[in-house]
């Protein structure tokens, strides 16, 4: 499980943007690299080789998500 407090000391190292957590896909989002951190067993993968490209499609899915839970 992740430790969403974590999220308060963790940017993107591509961009140092702000971070979303993702529960249903253990992914850490960044709206500004456009790039999705793997978590693996509670442990956020903050390397951008691994990271996954989000499609613009997710990348309004998430803006509209995350603005709609007051972020």
């Amino acid at each position: 499980m992740f430790d969403t407090k974590l999220l308060e000391i963790l940017v993107c190292p591509a961009t140092k943007a702000k971070l979303e957590y993702d529960a249903e896909r253990q992914e850490l989002i960044c709206l500004a690299s456009n790039l999705a951190y793997p978590i693996r067993d509670g442990i956020p993968v903050m390397l951008e080789e691994e990271a996954r490209q989000i499609s613009l499609d997710e990348k309004e899915s998430y803006k509209k998500k995350y603005r709609n839970n007051g972020l």
